[in-house]
């Protein structure tokens, strides 16, 4: 069968994707933690055989202030082969880059120098809340027709959040995405099934309810986030809400099976109410038939660990535990290992969902942590400052890097003593586990790391539409 590349970087199914070359650059958003200075893009060297390898060699400075650059993404990606919107003559070239908090979305443009990328334009906070009427822009996502970008809420930082849609040839906002948005009302991230016509967004809060941190009385009254909803990706209209009760506070990332044949994913769940433990939920169809019902249960719980009170931040003083914090997970493209990061504990953990409904934990890594503040293993004698956030995930499955910042407000709360942010690399054994690189640790001076992309796409890029 030969194959069909238009763009070298595109591939009609993930098991292709994974024969993909390693990369050899990173893009990293960076966040300035003085909000009155402008945010960053590093672009870092991961190729094992340059002379540069594992250092910053390039960064492009925002133009605006305050931005906190959070999720990105690129304007194109292996969705462009999907056969129901085929897009093939597109190109993996800009790097879409939101400010979560100005609202500001940046272009930058890959080409010719893809270790130099080029700011080329800015769709100003103005222009997006105009023409969409949402504000806070999120989780960026290359589809088959255009770019998906979902927001935290509306101009004033109220509900609804939702999805808007931006031409990815010229970048041009084209507006709102949903129909009939049914119970709706909170946002945070978003993916599909392209191969069921189904898109799946989570619960967050407003940006009202979260631009100052967490909020103690909110949380306690459970007015955060705790349900999944299933949308017609084709005619844009709600289908189905997924509680999870109001017991679980902050339902974050999505990561769907990358087979489009399949229709199941995992959700995480930063903290429960009972007793402070985070989980992972797993969303499923019933049966083959696309009338079947969509459900959803807990697949993975981690618990707090006991902590002395001197040791916690004001916000966890008087409950005597560290919570894990699960604030981000991620899945190989072969949808068999799904990675966890437990912020408030300090721990990266592996597990085998080969079985979706069964996980079986594969590995662990200890790095950092509100209490422990577990070394890396390159400086054994240094305590660690904050821990594992956000994953990203090689396409061939080898290789994690882990970034250590979350949010400036909740980055604050948790850790009071300040962030050193830090970009870790972690090897992955072929049968299951994991471990640090010594050489894959690099610091930025004064700057916070957040999301990871890969040049030429990675994990949670790009989306298929053949198995």
């Amino acid at each position: 069968m030969p194959k069909l590349l238009p763009d070298r970087s595109f591939y009609p199914s993930p098991t292709m994707a994974i024969q993909a070359p390693a990369e050899t650059l990173a893009y990293v958003a960076l966040l300035n933690p003085d909000p009155t200075a402008s945010d960053a893009l590093a672009v870092l060297d991961v190729d094992s055989g340059s002379p540069d390898y594992g250092a910053q060699i390039a960064c492009v400075t925002m133009p605006g202030a305050g931005d906190e650059l959070h999720h990105f993404g690129w304007n194109a990606c292996s969705s462009c082969l999907c056969p129901n919107a085929p897009h093939p003559h597109m190109q993996r070239r800009y790097l879409v880059v939101p400010g979560m908090r100005s609202s500001r979305i940046h272009i930058l443009d890959t080409v010719p120098d893809p270790r130099q990328p080029r700011l080329v334009k800015v769709i100003e906070a103005d222009e997006v809340i105009r023409k969409t009427g949402y504000s806070r822009p999120h989780t960026v996502h290359c589809g088959p027709d255009g770019i998906y970008i979902n927001a935290l809420g509306n101009g004033e930082g109220n509900g609804p959040g939702g999805i808007f849609v931006i031409d990815p040839e010229t970048f041009e906002i084209k507006g709102r995405w949903e129909k009939d948005r049914g119970p709706q009302q909170l946002s945070y991230d978003f993916w599909w099934h392209l191969g069921h016509d189904t898109m799946i967004t989570s619960e967050w809060g407003t940006p009202n309810m979260v631009e100052n941190g967490v909020n103690p009385e909110l949380l306690l009254a459970g007015k955060y986030g705790n349900a999944l909803h299933v949308w017609d990706l084709n005619s844009r209209r709600h289908l189905q809400k997924l509680e999870l009760g109001s017991e679980y506070q902050m339902v974050l990332e999505l990561r769907p099976a990358h087979d489009p044949n399949e229709t199941y994913g995992f959700v995480g769940v930063v903290t429960s109410l009972k007793d402070l433990s985070s989980s992972i939920w797993m969303w499923y169809r019933e049966g083959n038939d696309r009338g079947g019902a969509w459900r959803i249960r807990k697949a993975i719980e981690i618990p707090a660990e006991s902590a002395a009170a001197d040791d916690l931040p004001h916000l966890l003083k008087g409950f005597g535990a560290v919570p894990p914090l699960v604030t981000d997970l991620n899945l190989s493209l072969d949808d068999r290992f799904l990675y966890v990061s437990c912020w408030g504990t300090g721990e990266l953990k592996q597990f085998d969902v080969s079985d979706p409904f069964n996980p079986i934990e594969t590995g662990s890594v200890k790095l950092g942590g509100i209490v422990g503040r577990q070394a890396h293993r390159s400086r054994p004698d240094e305590p660690l400052n904050v821990a594992p956030q956000m994953i990203e995930i090689s396409r061939d499955g080898k290789r994690l890097y882990v970034t250590n910042s979350l949010y400036r407000a909740w980055d604050e709360q948790f850790y009071p003593d300040g962030i050193k942010g830090w970009l870790a690399k972690i090897d992955v054994r072929a049968n299951g586990g994991i471990e640090l690189d010594p050489a894959g640790f690099l610091e930025f001076d004064g700057m916070r790391p957040h999301q990871v992309h890969l040049e030429g796409g990675d994990a949670s890029s790009d989306s298929y539409c053949f198995s």
